[in-house]
């Protein structure tokens, strides 16, 4: 299984911003996916993991209300959408796969990873 991030950048306090993951290989193998992200000098975060086939998701308590993770069945694409930003989501932002239907917040859960993608909030 690849994983494909794409959509970080840069964004004003307040603003949004959507990242999406598309998937390829063997797909058939996953049971969800997750994202998290690493700050500088800190130790990766879950924030937030869907699964399937029910597509429900489950989010850190540190971006619910203001980040919707999604899927979109027929292109094996999720996308995280990131609303009401703070400077505190500044992170590199990684698209992770477990093989578990789990909503697991723990890394280790996750087999496949994807390369990350910066998101910068300035304030």
């Amino acid at each position: 299984v690849q994983l494909q991030a794409s959509g970080g950048g840069l964004v004003q306090a307040g603003g949004f911003l959507k990242l999406s993951c598309a998937a390829s290989g063997r797909t058939a193998s996953i049971g969800g996916l997750g994202w998290f992200r690493q700050a500088p000098g800190k130790d990766r975060e879950f924030v937030a993991a869907i699964r399937w086939p029910d597509n429900r998701a489950y989010y850190a308590d540190s971006v619910k209300g203001r980040f919707t993770m999604s899927r979109d069945n027929a292109r094996n694409t999720v996308r995280l959408q990131m609303n009401s930003m703070k400077a505190e989501d500044t992170a590199v932002y990684y698209c992770a796969g477990r093989t578990s239907t789990w909503n697991s917040v723990n890394p280790y859960d996750y087999r496949y990873w994807g390369q990350g993608t910066l998101v910068t909030v300035s304030s």
